[in-house]
């Protein structure tokens, strides 16, 4: 990413369109950033409203504050900035005391935080040290830690797990044999491995050859897929009836999680197809709003690259 659209919010319009946020005047922000999205919702909740927004990185929650505080006092909406992991949502809620939500929003992927902090090692396109923790300060394994230790089966499971990398367990097998003769460290290693691992003819195509494998180890390393459906499930759980819940996903294992838990919560049913009725009451929870995604339009993405595979899915509580 370049920073010309590095901090453009996502699918915005379409977001506030779809939160709205006039009719819902609790607003959670999971995934706070630089409050790309939440400088425009405070606009629409005003002062009768409740921002809460929640980021692991206290950069973030400072840089967060500074722009929202920006909106004159009789404007802004009441704010309450957490710093944690949506997937501790249950506590971080609990601990603002806060009773329930009327809408919510999730941005899913690396924030710019991650990006901008070269040292951190989330990109292929800066040689870092293979961090890739979005909380250090919380976290012990890292990247390196993955390639340097876990065998050729578990990093062809990740690899092709969190990414759909065609060529998954060469690339492990690769990676296997380069750290017999030196250790990873730095992200221009595994670059080269993968470079080496995957067919010429194969790397002229899809991107940066490195792009997918270097998604996998981030994911694995902070247990983002495990995250996700946790805090799913909490989100869910804290809103408010006839309240909105909003997820942008980048990425089809993402956006995968976010239909089947939607799915999950709108047909709950267990009884066998041939009753007549419901006898297991099981009420669905969520209407799902748009079966199909909201994706940007072509002007969005010429605009911000960073929204081309975006997907916007929204569901609403039941009351």
């Amino acid at each position: 990413m370049t920073s010309e659209y590095r901090h453009i919010p996502v699918l915005l319009t379409e977001c506030l369109e779809q939160l709205e946020l006039k009719t819902h005047p609790t607003f959670l922000d999971c995934t706070l950033g630089f409050a790309g999205h939440s400088f425009e919702a405070a606009k629409e909740l005003g002062s009768s409203g409740l921002l809460i927004g929640i980021d692991q990185d206290e950069v973030a929650l400072t840089s967060a504050a500074e722009k929202l505080e920006r909106i004159p006092a009789a404007e802004r909406p009441a704010l309450e900035l957490l710093r944690g992991n949506f997937g501790d949502l249950d506590d971080l809620l609990l601990s603002a005391e806060v009773p329930g939500v009327d809408a919510m929003l999730f941005d899913l992927g690396v924030s710019s935080v991650q990006i901008d902090t070269i040292e951190r090692g989330f990109s292929f396109k800066e040689n870092a040290p293979l961090d890739m923790r979005m909380d250090p300060g919380k976290q012990t394994l890292t990247a390196a830690e993955i390639l340097n230790t876990y065998n050729a089966a578990d990093l062809t499971r990740i690899i092709r797990g969190n990414s759909d990398e065609k060529w998954a367990s060469r690339i492990a097998a690769f990676i296997v044999k380069a750290r017999e003769e030196q250790p990873f460290s730095m992200s221009d290693q595994l670059v080269e491995v993968i470079k080496a691992a995957i067919p010429s003819s194969a790397r002229r195509a899809g991107g940066h050859p490195a792009k997918r494998t270097f998604q996998a180890l981030r994911i694995e390393v902070n247990s983002e897929l495990t995250v996700l459906r946790r805090g799913l499930d909490a989100a869910v759980r804290w809103l408010n009836p006839q309240g909105r819940i909003a997820v942008i996903s980048y990425h089809s294992l993402e956006d995968r999680i976010v239909k089947e838990t939607f799915a999950s919560f709108a047909d709950r049913c267990t009884c066998p197809p041939d009753l007549p009725v419901c006898v297991c009451s099981r009420a669905p929870v969520l209407d799902i709003v748009n079966r199909k995604p909201i994706l940007p339009t072509a002007e969005e993405i010429a605009r911000n690259p960073r929204a081309r595979s975006a997907k916007l899915r929204v569901a609403q509580k039941r009351g």
